[in-house]
């Protein structure tokens, strides 16, 4: 992830640290060798497909193989939701391991001791580790319209590129229903019995999780929902738009903060800067705080304006994930838990 010192910030740099949000405290760039020898949580491993392998992926690129790709490189989170399907990947690129050795958020279940690690940080990606996984196909998610893929350094990419196909899910201006749908159709043609009862069950879940979230918006619409991301000199306060989360909760109708059309327009539309002397701009009755570890998480945050907002003095403030694992499995609890956040909110702003 870059820094706010960073010389050159690019709108993608931008987006990691903060809007899908965030600055912070900088992942320990560190690797492991091993190869992942693991199917997913709860699971059998995936059938082996036999016959040619052909998928379209989001930027409307088909991708044709002789074989289904055996040595599969994915962005992090990207790999943690195949996982959940029972797909291997070999290696990994993007936040994977913290500091402290432990998982990442974004691996999910996920043994990090078992993948490659290309890179765990915004603008690493080991290109001669790359080349040795002689990998069949790169796998990652998009925020932009031009096919941006992410966490592949844009300096890099030419490099990286030509040493395998690649596949770009995108999670730009959607809501969550269809990245998950199209997670699910790669991991299809990977392997994964899609009509298993796990996934059955996991899809079953979700639609279950959907319907309380909206029935709680419904019943409460007067609790204001703001979704908020830390770093030490900003708190970014984003917009409805554009992230695959918030589209999906103001579609289900949580009343969610909006920040200002200038503010957005400064950053691309995704949200707004504010200095934690103005934290309180926009009053709200539950706060949704990034959970990536780039970012600052609120039993850390020591801001004296941060402890006298409504919602934080009443204890309604819970996680939000803006980089979603896109299984179900992972999905359903980000519903279940804002559900209940709404459906026992006091009215405080």
């Amino acid at each position: 992830m870059p820094n706010t010192r960073a010389t050159h910030l690019t709108r993608r740099g931008i987006l990691a640290a903060g809007g899908a949000l965030g600055l912070g405290a900088v992942l320990a760039a560190c690797g492991d060798d091993n190869d992942a020898k693991s199917g997913g949580s709860g699971s059998t491993k995936a059938a082996e497909k036999s016959g040619p392998w052909t998928f379209k992926d989001d930027r409307g690129t088909t991708v044709k193989l002789d074989k289904a790709p055996a040595n599969i490189v994915a962005f992090t989170g990207v790999a943690a939701a195949l996982y959940d399907y029972g797909i291997e990947v070999k290696g990994v690129f993007g936040p994977t391991k913290t500091k402290d050795g432990k998982a990442d958020v974004q691996a999910g279940d996920m043994d990090i001791s078992k993948v490659t690690i290309l890179g765990n940080e915004w603008g690493q990606f080991n290109i001669e580790k790359y080349a040795g996984l002689a990998p069949d196909v790169l796998v990652s998610t998009m925020f932009d319209d031009a096919g941006t893929l992410w966490y592949v350094p844009e300096e890099s990419k030419d490099k990286i590129l030509k040493l395998a196909p690649s596949v770009g899910i995108s999670v730009y201006d959607v809501q969550l229903p269809k990245p998950l749908e199209r997670m699910l159709a790669l991991a299809e043609s990977l392997g994964a019995d899609v009509k298993s009862a796990k996934i059955t069950e996991a899809k079953k879940k979700f639609e279950t999780a959907a319907e309380r979230l909206r029935k709680a918006a419904k019943a409460r619409p007067e609790i204001k929902v703001l979704a908020g991301s830390a770093s030490q000199d900003i708190f970014y306060v984003s917009g409805s738009n554009l992230s695959v989360d918030l589209e999906y909760f103001r579609a289900l109708g949580v009343n969610l903060v909006e920040p200002s059309a200038k503010a957005l327009k400064a950053s691309g539309g995704w949200f707004e800067n504010l200095s934690w002397e103005n934290v309180d701009k926009y009053p709200a009755d539950v706060i949704v705080m990034d959970d990536r570890s780039s970012t600052i998480q609120p039993a850390d945050i020591t801001e004296a304006t941060w402890k006298k907002l409504p919602a934080v003095k009443a204890g309604q403030v819970i996680a939000r994930t803006p980089e979603p694992i896109l299984s179900y499995d992972k999905c359903t609890p980000i519903l279940d838990n804002l559900a209940e956040a709404i459906e026992n909110a006091k009215k405080v702003s």
